[in-house]
Order: structure tokens, then C-alpha cells, then sequence
């Protein structure tokens, strides 16, 4: 467990991301994720820390000690800034864990990136978007130790609950909350 304090807007800002996850992303939607408890075990490339939690109990609660542990260990390592990563991506990610077995470590190698890292990305050569929905929590790039990165572009695919890109070279796949598109 991390020890990080939260402000009173901190939980208010998860708990609305929660309940606007359930209340408007569409029934069908709510129903494919509530079917049991969402459970994510991440492991940040950049800061060498893990973390194992239920972020969703099987009633379709969310936890929000849970969700603040979730965004700490998603928090920008360039800046040390955090913010509340959408509970549509978290979802997403719980569903493609699931499809590959469930219980697998997550590699993350992006999650919540600071504007100001942001742009030395973009100023350092690397292609990434101006409007990046990892500026707004909404993004994460993944690897699954032992599952090919084929594998697992495949799956979040299949899912077609958001954007997935395909970076075989850099060794990642992301996943983002937003609309359904693919490349790379």
C-alpha cells in the first residue's frame, strides 16, 4: 500500500469518475464489467513499484482507497504528478486481463503523463499527440510478461471498447477510454 495523502477534490473527482463510468457509459457496457470483482496488478517500468488491488468489489462498488492507489502508481514519473485515471480504461484493462487469463502482471510503461513531459516527448523526436488522452487519464501503454504483444493488441481489439495502437518495436500496446480505432 502506498501512503500518499488525497484532498477532499481528489475523491470527489473518483467518485464522479466512477459513477459517470456506470451511469453513462451505456448498459451494455456496465453489464460486461460487473460480471466479477476488477482486479488489476500493475508493475511501473519507470519507478519499480507494484501494485496488486481490487479496485471494483463483485456488487460493482468502487473502492476509492483503491482507485487513489491506482492513480499514484499511474501518476506521470517525469513530473511525479498524478491525476484520476478513467474508470473506463481501468475497466478496459481488467477485461483484457481477463481475456488473457486474468492474475497477469501488467507492465505499465505510460499511464498519466504530465503536459510538461508531454511536450519534451514531442520536443525529444517522439511521436506523440498533442491532445494525447494520457494527458487526461484516459490512456495506458502495457506489456503482459509471457503473453506476446500480438496476443494482447488482439484481445483489446476484439473488445472494441476503445483506441488500441500497436508499438511491436517500442515493445508496448496501448489502450485508451476513447472512441474505437486502431493502428501501428
Amino acid at each position: 500500500m502506498f501512503t500518499k495523502n488525497f484532498t477532499r477534490r481528489t475523491f470527489l473527482q473518483t467518485a464522479l469518475a466512477g459513477a459517470l463510468a456506470l451511469g453513462t457509459g451505456g448498459t451494455s457496457f456496465a453489464k460486461a464489467l460487473l460480471t466479477e470483482k476488477g482486479s488489476l496488478s500493475l508493475y511501473n517500468t519507470h519507478t519499480q513499484e507494484r501494485l496488486s488491488v481490487t479496485f471494483r468489489k463483485s456488487d460493482g462498488s468502487y473502492d476509492i482507497d483503491a482507485l487513489n492507489e491506482v492513480n499514484w502508481i499511474l501518476r506521470c514519473h517525469f513530473t511525479n504528478q498524478q491525476t484520476v485515471m478513467d474508470v473506463k480504461t481501468l475497466e478496459y484493462l481488467n477485461l483484457v486481463d481477463n481475456r488473457l487469463g486474468g492474475g497477469n502482471e501488467i507492465h505499465v510503461i505510460s499511464g498519466y503523463r504530465s503536459p510538461a513531459y508531454n511536450s519534451l516527448l514531442s520536443s525529444n523526436g517522439r511521436h506523440v499527440a498533442k491532445h494525447s488522452l494520457h494527458l487526461v487519464g484516459k490512456a495506458i501503454d502495457i506489456a503482459i510478461p509471457g503473453i506476446d504483444l500480438h496476443s494482447v493488441r488482439s484481445t483489446a481489439v476484439a473488445l472494441r471498447l476503445g483506441g488500441v495502437g500497436y508499438y511491436p518495436g517500442a515493445g508496448f500496446v496501448h489502450i485508451d477510454s476513447g472512441k474505437f480505432r486502431t493502428w501501428g
